[in-house]
């Protein structure tokens, strides 16, 4: 066989690998990213959930739902999304109450530069019924939102909002300066919530330790596996359809990298396995706690619904003004997640770093090493209730 020959074949595999990846797809699942998208609804509530939609959540799932009032244009309601409930790692839908928070913070700062105050009243109808949760979420609003025509201001964090919320790569060894937290610090104002950053290089073992613990509970529990497995999106088509959820390409690849990597899981299923899952799970965990220049940790006085909410509020917040300082996050969520198997772990970070307080949300925080991928989101038409 002639070298043209095995250059043909070559290039027949990799047009092959493109096409089952969907290279040649337009990539919808990215359009909400677009600063324009969001002014392509007259109704400013809808406009405003256009925005909300690219917050940070759990699990990518996008837990929300919006029912805009029938009699009152200023007035619409934020419903967390019962169906959409990792009920394995999340069984008591804590992560899904503080993504409802994140998403109202983003409909405030965009509301803000755009000419509208939002007023949020939180549970307007009531808590819920935790003994019957699920019901209770499609009954019962977690915010009701007034907005008022006000005069736009230019916001100095909107701009960030369409930047991706979490970046999972390495970090740079710098760590953030004083200047930097006190800056992060003073957007907590609510005195039920503590804020807390840790930068000594013995705390960064520490948690690294429960990271990387926490990785390793999680990526050997079967049923977590298949819930993941649910909601992970292999190539372009199902992003295209699903929107929601997770992908397998990998954190700063080029995009042809990332299209050979999912045509090759789905010509190959069998590539993806459970024990492959696990190993680049675990891989990804130990390079982020030995490139991690400092965490942070959102707690609580209480774990009520209220303070769940409030705490992905102020994230938000974080997220951005990180972001205009040059600075990424992210959330490793496992230590946190209340499930049999991870019991011992989280109760030794919360005796070791909370006492009788909650921890809602612990992060990483640094100056990233590459850039981050911006993840899939839903229309906003697909959250309308």
């Amino acid at each position: 066989m002639n070298i043209r020959n095995v250059f043909g074949i070559l290039l027949l595999v990799l047009f092959l690998l493109l096409a089952f990846s969907g290279f040649f797809l337009p990539k919808k699942y990215l359009e909400p990213w677009q600063k324009d998208y969001a002014g392509k609804f007259d109704d400013p509530r809808m406009s405003l959930v256009a925005h909300g939609l690219l917050a940070a959540n759990g699990h990518n799932l996008q837990p929300w739902k919006i029912k805009l009032d029938e009699y009152n244009n200023d007035i619409f309601y934020l419903y967390a999304d019962a169906d959409r409930l990792a009920k394995e790692v999340d069984p008591f839908a804590r992560q899904t109450m503080i993504s409802q928070g994140t998403f109202l913070e983003y409909i405030k700062v965009a509301g803000a530069n755009n000419g509208y105050k939002t007023e949020f009243i939180f549970f307007p109808n009531g808590n819920y019924d935790e003994s019957n949760l699920a019901e209770s979420m499609k009954k019962l609003p977690v915010a009701k939102i007034t907005i008022k025509k006000t005069t736009p201001k230019d916001f100095a964090l909107y701009d960030y909002m369409f930047m991706p919320d979490t970046n999972r790569g390495p970090y740079k060894p710098l760590k953030p300066a004083d200047a930097e937290i006190s800056e992060l610090l003073k957007y907590n104002t609510d005195n039920n919530i503590l804020l807390r950053f840790f930068r000594e290089d013995e705390e960064i073992k520490s948690l690294g330790s429960y990271i990387v613990a926490g990785a390793e509970i999680e990526s050997s529990i079967h049923r977590i596996y298949e819930e993941t497995k649910k909601i992970l999106r292999i190539n372009e088509y199902e992003k295209n359809k699903y929107r929601y959820g997770f992908s397998i390409d990998g954190q700063g690849d080029s995009e042809i990298k990332k299209n050979i990597l999912q045509g090759l899981v789905t010509m190959l299923p069998f590539l993806n396995n459970e024990k492959a899952a696990a190993k680049v799970f675990m891989e990804n965990a130990e390079i982020a706690a030995t490139n991690t220049p400092a965490y942070a940790m959102i707690m609580t006085e209480d774990n009520s619904r209220l303070s769940q909410v409030k705490a992905g509020m102020l994230y938000s917040r974080l997220i951005l003004t990180a972001h205009s300082m040059g600075l990424a996050m992210q959330p490793p969520s496992q230590v946190l997640e209340e499930y049999p198997e991870m019991k011992e772990q989280y109760n030794q970070i919360k005796n070791e770093y909370a006492g009788d307080k909650t921890i809602q949300i612990l992060f990483r925080i640094g100056f990233p090493s590459q850039e981050a991928v911006k993840s899939m989101r839903q229309d906003v038409k697909d959250l309308m209730d």
